[in-house]
């Protein structure tokens, strides 16, 4: 039998690492902002961060991850209210690839968070100083390094950016509404934002990224959404984060912190303030009242006939 070897093509390649780093930082940070001939990213595994490039300013929150081609000027500082937690890594990648992460911001799924994590754990396996040590420049190998770390982070950060790629370029060319009819096609864009939140619930959506998402027009989207729905877009979005939020207390699976952050709000007093404007209950009195439900029910009497 004769055997034909495949060569497998690599289209994302990364051939060194330069810094990689996990940084909290204070609300009084801030930098001037630099450029390097290599790729960076930062992703904000908690608080929020404000960033300036050449071409524009921005916010980049929980969850989401920027990107800098080589010699973008780019630097930013920290919200006070909000301090970040952020992962940085730099790294030198030609792949023609790369291409679609210029100007890019965008959030990170479970699944590309699981490997970010895996990432990060070889760095501190393979990198000294450890990647939570501020402000150093220089990274070294460990001497005693795990067998393979250097390569896993090598493998992780490979399969990120692919994972990365894949998603944006499928976002890209999602398909544009089929239905024959101006009615039916509203019905089919609102639906599909009811879907895009519900899915997306952890976010805090604003109208421009709706617009964004779908490519409609702000005035149009308003104006068939509340037709459709009898609802603004915006209130709509939070409405269904307030029954989200209902319905984890009456899980009794996480503390209200946790729910808070589950479902996008900077802070548990927002989070609480929000809950009892739409509900006129704290989160702790609607507690109350589904166990008072729920015990007033336990204790109805039983039927004496049986």
């Amino acid at each position: 039998m004769v055997y034909k070897r495949v060569p497998l093509n690599e289209v994302v390649v990364v051939d060194n690492i330069i810094t990689f780093h996990y940084y909290e930082l204070s609300g009084s940070y801030f930098t001037k902002g630099e450029r390097h001939d290599f790729w960076e990213f930062v992703y904000v595994d908690k608080g929020e961060v404000f960033i300036k490039t050449e071409s524009r300013s921005l916010t980049a929150k929980q969850g989401e991850i920027i990107f800098y081609k080589p010699n973008q000027f780019h630097g930013g500082s920290s919200n006070e209210k909000s301090p970040p937690n952020l992962i940085i890594l730099t790294f030198d990648c030609s792949s023609e690839a790369m291409k679609v992460f210029e100007n890019k911001k965008f959030r990170v799924t479970d699944q590309e968070r699981g490997l970010l994590s895996l990432l990060v754990k070889e760095g501190y396996n393979a990198l000294t100083p450890p990647l939570d040590k501020p402000f150093k420049r220089v990274m070294h190998k460990k001497k005693k390094a795990p067998f393979g770390s250097e390569q896993l982070i090598k493998i992780y950060l490979e399969a990120l950016l692919i994972a990365f790629i894949r998603r944006l370029k499928e976002e890209e060319n999602l398909p544009k509404l089929a239905s024959t009819t101006n009615e039916n096609i509203e019905n089919d864009l609102v639906q599909q934002i009811i879907e895009y939140m519900k899915k997306n619930i952890e976010l805090n959506l604003t109208l421009k990224d709706i617009c964004q998402m779908f490519m409609a027009g702000r005035s149009l989207l308003l104006r068939t959404f509340k037709q459709k729905t009898g609802s603004g877009v915006i209130e709509y979005f939070n409405d269904l984060k307030i029954e989200k939020a209902k319905a984890l207390i009456r899980e009794e699976k996480f503390n209200y912190s946790k729910i808070a952050e589950m479902l996008g709000y900077s802070s548990i007093h927002y989070f609480s303030r929000h809950f009892k404007r739409s509900t006129n209950m704290t989160p702790t009195e609607y507690a109350r009242s589904v166990r008072a439900r729920v015990s007033n029910h336990e204790k109805k009497p039983k039927n004496p006939s049986k």
